[in-house]
């Protein structure tokens, strides 16, 4: 790992079913609809997309994402990722253990825009908090799904 790759882990616990929450973050397009931290999401090719994303951080980060993986069966996504960051994005959702889900994701990513290359060496912490932050407005909307779905 060097300098300008980060990794990031973490996981979603939901009162959806494990398919509900699979067939929803497989979706990309409907994305900003429910997660705020995607700006925009549109179509590029038959299976790829380009995504902004911006967080708390003042900057905005594109990515094409091509599906890698997608199994419904096991309910596992996975995509790579290229642009501002560069790497793969991976979903795991399984059953909780009492009722709903909980969804698992791994990023690995290198940052190949320039502004936050930069950056990497000192401001390393506020790039973790910024995805933190992304990726709560993601579960905070997953949950307002439910609640509007019953």
């Amino acid at each position: 790992m060097n300098r300008h790759d980060i990794r990031f882990t973490g996981a979603w616990r939901s009162s959806l079913s494990p398919d509900a929450v699979y067939q929803t973050l497989a979706d990309v397009r409907a994305y900003p609809t429910w997660w705020s931290a995607f700006r925009s999401v549109r179509q590029t090719g038959e299976r790829e997309c380009e995504v902004v994303i911006r967080s708390l951080l003042p900057y905005e980060l594109t990515a094409r994402l091509t599906p890698v993986l997608e199994d419904p069966g096991v309910r596992i996504l996975e995509a790579a990722m290229n642009g501002d960051v560069e790497g793969s994005v991976r979903w795991t959702v399984e059953p909780d253990r009492q009722d709903g889900s909980v969804a698992r994701f791994t990023e690995h990513v290198t940052v190949r825009k320039a502004a936050l290359r930069r950056w990497m060496p000192v401001a390393r912490p506020f790039f973790h908090l910024n995805h933190t932050a992304a990726m709560r407005s993601g579960q905070h909307g997953l949950a307002a799904r439910v609640d509007r779905t019953g």
